[in-house]
């Protein structure tokens, strides 16, 4: 699995990539394989107010249905229209084309390393 070591994790298995106070997040190698083939992605609208740990949309694969969960609290400020028609990105890509949504972060979220998370999915 791959964990690359510039994001920063959720023990709900999101990754959050922060640059300034927008971060962009998605879902992990190893959530996307645990899923199977993602069929259907349902994310928050653009203007939405999230909070970190609540549940922010859903993802169907041929295995089941999952809650996804907003890694930080703030505003949606971006939805990946593209993984909305095509929700094989989210397997093929996870950590690039793949990507979920853009908030801009209010306050600290509470976030694994990648060290940290690594040592997580071992379990």
């Amino acid at each position: 699995m791959r964990v690359p070591e510039h994001l920063s994790y959720t023990k709900e298995h999101e990754w959050l990539d922060v640059t300034e106070e927008i971060a962009t997040m998605g879902l992990t190698d190893f959530a996307q394989d645990s899923l199977g083939e993602v069929v259907f992605v349902e994310l928050p609208e653009t203007g939405s107010q999230l909070t970190e740990g609540q549940s922010c949309g859903e993802i169907e694969s041929t295995k089941s249905v999952s809650e996804l969960y907003a890694a930080a609290s703030g505003e949606v400020v971006e939805v990946n229209e593209r993984v909305l028609s095509e929700p094989e990105l989210v397997n093929t890509d996870p950590y690039g084309q793949g990507w979920l949504l853009k908030i801009r972060v209010t306050g600290q979220p509470e976030l694994l390393t990648a060290t940290a998370y690594a040592e997580l999915i071992k379990e």
